[in-house]
């Protein structure tokens, strides 16, 4: 990998396109192979590759000469990447949560065993796609972020009967839907 010069970087700093798209040359691959061997899949390297080098371009007029532009770009690179997994985790502990908290939703009606077992994380997904914006911000404030009734009202703006009606519609739509899908199933 070649090295960039300090008037490059000065001038890519000065908003050179050109001397932007050299750094990004030079370290565009070595920048996606450090993301990618700390996240091991392809689609997230070239994302967070892509916001190190948006990071680079807003932040480059601050770059002050005191460790080499390789070195700021690793550091970039990996705190970057640090924080996308750690995102990712968050997301995957959500998905586990909500589905588990899905499950137990539907599961309320002693007859839903089957529905409980059946359910998987991407019918989740389908079946909340499935209630209107309405229901589906309800359910999801109440059975998925624990708020109470009350607080749903305030946080959507909205009266306490409105909270318990949406509630009850988008549970018995989700009812019906995981019928439905346990049928089509057998």
């Amino acid at each position: 990998m070649r090295e960039i010069s300090e008037p490059t970087v000065r001038d890519a700093a000065q908003g050179s396109v050109e001397a932007f798209e050299a750094i990004y040359r030079a370290y565009g691959p070595y920048v996606y192979n450090v993301v990618y061997r700390m996240l091991h899949h392809a689609d997230d390297a070239q994302d967070v590759t892509q916001e190190v080098f948006v990071t680079v371009y807003r932040k480059l007029k601050t770059f002050e000469f005191r460790s080499s532009l390789k070195t700021w770009l690793y550091r970039i690179a990996t705190n970057l990447a640090i924080n996308h997994a750690k995102k990712r985790e968050r997301e995957q502990h959500r998905t586990v949560a909500l589905d588990e908290k899905m499950a137990s939703v539907l599961a309320t009606d002693p007859a839903q065993g089957a529905v409980e077992r059946h359910l998987q994380r991407e019918q989740v997904s389908v079946l909340l796609k499935a209630l209107n914006p309405d229901q589906r911000a309800c359910l999801v404030l109440r059975d998925f972020e624990g708020l109470t009734y009350e607080e749903i009202a305030a946080a959507l703006d909205i009266n306490l009967n409105t909270v318990r009606s949406r509630l009850k519609r988008g549970r018995e739509k989700l009812l019906a839907l995981s019928k439905e899908r346990i049928q089509h199933e057998m």
